[in-house]
């Protein structure tokens, strides 16, 4: 791990609490980098304060927070996604936070703005929380931020602990069709690519595809990872059609399901791929499927505890 330079500016992580933002934090860290946390004011930051990150209390809903954390920040890396998060501010974090964030970005002048963006979201205007993202993206574009956003396909490590731990339980869960190839990405990889993006030579808004060095279908995932294992790992699929018709059923009163029906059936139609070439040329070869699974089937045999 390199030490920072104390009088550095820092990289303030929105979402650093998270799985995905905590394993951004270390990767920044590993780099030499100071860090800076946006932290509401009601959340344990112990941990963080512990690794010698700076803490910002403040919340995406208050845009007079997120200036005050920005300020003096060299670049921001985003993680926070309501949809993931769940609760009663889930969509207006979605929307509003994301608003609040770019406005921020854009009165405090950081140099770089790193946006966890969504594969496809700019395609899919029927699947809310990706079409979130395209919208972000959209706002920082609009106030001049000098932005990247990375927009990773599935996250094959939340799948796989979906219905309970995939090696444990002996199968996967999934919701539609398995043989249909899409792309995946597992945690600890886009949270490499995301620290990295912070001084990455890359032009103004430039959107970028992450994912494996081909698309592969969730059966051809559970065979991987049945001979990583040494013993079957089936996949239990819910019918696409049942799906489809929960979502039709769930209507306005839950819309968290009509999106994720939307998400599924999206998965379904075969263009939830990605086009790493860029992504090859900013960070290097993508992944194998064989290689993520085999590291996926060593974070599952020994599951970190937060």
């Amino acid at each position: 791990m390199s030490t920072p330079h104390p009088t550095a500016p820092p990289v303030l992580v929105v979402g650093a609490t998270g799985s995905l933002g905590g394993q951004v934090v270390d990767e920044l860290l590993r780099r030499g980098k100071n860090v800076r946390a946006l932290v509401r004011p009601a959340t344990d930051a112990a941990a963080l304060e512990k690794k010698g990150v700076e803490i910002a209390r403040g919340d995406m809903l208050d845009l007079d927070s997120l200036i005050a954390a920005m300020t003096g920040a060299d670049a921001v890396i985003t993680t926070a996604a309501g949809y993931t998060r769940g609760g009663r501010n889930a969509h207006a974090i979605d929307t509003t936070g994301n608003a609040n964030l770019a406005e921020a970005a854009a009165r405090a002048g950081v140099r770089r703005f790193v946006l966890t963006s969504i594969l496809t979201s700019d395609q899919t205007p029927d699947v809310t929380h990706f079409w979130h993202k395209k919208l972000a993206e959209d706002r920082l574009e609009l106030l001049g931020v000098p932005f990247v956003a990375l927009r990773p396909g599935a996250f094959l490590d939340q799948i796989a602990t979906m219905g309970g731990n995939a090696l444990a339980k002996g199968r996967l869960m999934w919701m539609g069709k398995t043989t249909v190839p899409l792309t995946f990405v597992l945690t600890s990889d886009l949270a490499g690519y995301l620290a990295a993006a912070v001084d990455a030579d890359v032009k103004r808004g430039e959107r970028i595809d992450i994912g494996w060095d081909h698309p592969a279908s969730v059966q051809e995932v559970a065979t991987l990872l049945s001979t990583q294992a040494g013993k079957t790992i089936k996949v239990r699929a819910i019918p696409s059609a049942i799906t489809r018709a929960a979502g039709v059923l769930a209507g306005s009163f839950l819309p968290m399901v009509k999106d994720m029906t939307a998400m599924f059936a999206w998965f379904d139609s075969g263009r939830y791929v990605a086009d790493t070439r860029r992504q090859a040329e900013l960070f290097g070869p993508p992944p194998g499927a064989q290689d993520a699974v085999t590291r996926l089937t060593g974070e599952l045999r020994h599951p970190q505890h937060p």
